[in-house]
């Protein structure tokens, strides 16, 4: 179980990467699509000011029963040890746990 704290965490970084998402991609093609070198430094300070967390890469996946952030598997939501319970007790389906 991961702390509270580390989940809302997560949970304000992704309010801060929507909310900064439009501004943040205006400023991208502003510095790709400039002409002097003096306005993509321009450019890249008004960057700067944002919040370090509005950044995309700085969000991470985690287990939505957990919140473990390690072994997590996308196509469920889930981390790899609640994965391997639920099936265990045939929850998801079309999972079979082998054995042998």
């Amino acid at each position: 179980m991961a702390k509270t704290g580390m989940k809302e965490r997560e949970k304000k970084r992704a309010k801060l990467i929507e909310k900064y998402k439009i501004k943040r991609e205006k400023l991208k093609n502003q510095i790709s699509f400039s002409n002097s070198f003096d306005e993509q430094l321009e450019v890249q300070k008004q960057l700067q000011k944002l919040p370090r967390n509005s950044a995309k890469c700085r969000s991470r996946n985690r287990c939505w029963m957990t919140g473990r952030s390690r072994g997590f598997y996308r196509d469920f939501g889930l981390s790899r040890h609640v994965v391997r319970e639920m099936a265990h007790e045939c929850l998801l389906p079309g999972i079979t746990k082998s054995s042998w």
